[in-house]
C-alpha cells in the first residue's frame, strides 16, 4: 500500500536479524488461499514475524503457515515464534515431542523462537531449562521463553540457567495491553500489566511479546466491541472503571491525532521502556492497514503515563488536565 507506515524492526540477541515489532498472529487462517494474500501484504509493509502454536486448530494453522513459507521461500527470511506445552500436556517431555511435530508442519528445521505456551508450577523450572537447552544443542531452537509465566518462575529459570552455564529464557509472552486484564481470557493466562512485572522487564531489558495487545477489541467503537463470545468478550475480561477511563483517554488522544483509540492502545504497548513487541491478529489486508497508524504515533513517556492513569497531564497538551484515578 503506497504511503503506508512501515513496521520498524528491533534486534533481539540470539536472532540472526532484527524482527518486526508487530507480530502476525496465525491462529485465524484455515486455508492457504485465504492466508497468502494477507501474509504477502504483511511482508510488503515491513512485517517479518509470525506467531503460531502447536494447539491452534489441532495443528492446521501451523501447516498453513508452513505451506506459505515453502511456497514463498521465506523460511530463512522471517522469524517464526513456535509455541508448545499447553495443558494438559505441559511438561518437558511433551514439549520435546510437540516440537518435532511443529517443525514438520511448519517445514522448518529450526524454530528461531520457542515459547512454552503455559507454565506448570508442579514441575521444577530446572527440568524445563534442561529440556530446552537439549533442543538448543540439537540445533532445533534458537532462543526461548515462556508464555503466561510469572516473573518469579521466569527469574528462577534464568538463575538456574546461569548457575549451570546454560542458555536462559530470554523472552516473556504474557498479555500486555493498555487495558488491564481483569479476568483471564483463557484459564492459566497471566498479564504483565502490573507495576512489579513492568519494573522487572525494564530493569532487566527482557523482550516481551504481548498477546491480546489491543485487549480483544476493548478500544474499538461500542458497536464493534462485543463480537466475541460472552465469556471472553472485551468487557468480560477487561471491563473496569479504571480501564473505562483509559479508553476515554485513548479516545481523546486519538481524536487529536486523527487515528483510532485502538491505534493509541497499541502504540502504548510499543512505547514501553523495554523491548516490547505486540502480537496482532488482522484477518485481512484492510485490518493490517488499519493497524499500521499505531506504529507512527511514537508516544512520549508523559503521554504513555497519562494513558495508563499514572499522571493527570500530558506534556504535549498542557491545556488539559485530567483527574488521576486511584488504582487498588
Amino acid at each position: 500500500m503506497t504511503g503506508s507506515p512501515k513496521i520498524s524492526r528491533q534486534q533481539i540477541a540470539g536472532l540472526p536479524f532484527p524482527m518486526s515489532r508487530l507480530v502476525m498472529g496465525c491462529d485465524n487462517k484455515d486455508k492457504f488461499d485465504g492466508a497468502a494474500p494477507v501474509w504477502d501484504h504483511w511482508i510488503e509493509v515491513g512485517g517479518n514475524a509470525f506467531d503460531t502454536a502447536f494447539v491452534y486448530a489441532e495443528g492446521l494453522h501451523e501447516a498453513v503457515l508452513g505451506e506459505w513459507l515453502s511456497a514463498r521461500g521465506m523460511a530463512n527470511e522471517v522469524v517464526v515464534i513456535v509455541k508448545g506445552g499447553h495443558p494438559p500436556h505441559c511438561s518437558p517431555e511433551a514439549i520435546t515431542a510437540q516440537l518435532s511435530q511443529s517443525l514438520e508442519r511448519l517445514r522448518l528445521a529450526r524454530a528461531p523462537i520457542y515459547i512454552m505456551h503455559r507454565d506448570n508450577p508442579e514441575i521444577p523450572v530446572a527440568e524445563f531449562v534442561d529440556a530446552l537447552n537439549a533442543e538448543i544443542s540439537k540445533g532445533r531452537i534458537g532462543i526461548y521463553g515462556g508464555s503466561n509465566w510469572s516473573i518469579e518462575r521466569f527469574e528462577a529459570a534464568r538463575n538456574y540457567a546461569a548457575s549451570r552455564g546454560l542458555q536462559p529464557p530470554s523472552v516473556l509472552n504474557n498479555n500486555l495491553s493498555l487495558a488491564v486484564m481483569e479476568k483471564p481470557v483463557w484459564p492459566g493466562c497471566l498479564t504483565s500489566h502490573d507495576a512489579a512485572t513492568l519494573s522487572y522487564l525494564t530493569q532487566n531489558q527482557i523482550a516481551h511479546f504481548s498477546w491480546s495487545s489491543q485487549a480483544r477489541g476493548y478500544f474499538l467503537p461500542e458497536a464493534l466491541r462485543n463480537r466475541l463470545p460472552p465469556d471472553s468478550a472485551p468487557e468480560t475480561c477487561f471491563g473496569s472503571m479504571a480501564n473505562a477511563e483509559r479508553r476515554r483517554r485513548a479516545e481523546t488522544l486519538a481524536g487529536e491525532r486523527g487515528v483510532s483509540a485502538n491505534n493509541v492502545a497499541l502504540a502504548w504497548v510499543l512505547a514501553q521502556q523495554f523491548p516490547s513487541f505486540a502480537l496482532v491478529g488482522p484477518r485481512n489486508i484492510a485490518e493490517i492497514d488499519s493497524t499500521l497508524p499505531a506504529h507512527a504515533l511514537n508516544l512520549t513517556r508523559s503521554e504513555a503515563a497519562w494513558l495508563n492513569l499514572e499522571s493527570g497531564a500530558r506534556s504535549r497538551l498542557t491545556s488539559m488536565r485530567m483527574p488521576v484515578i486511584a488504582l487498588p
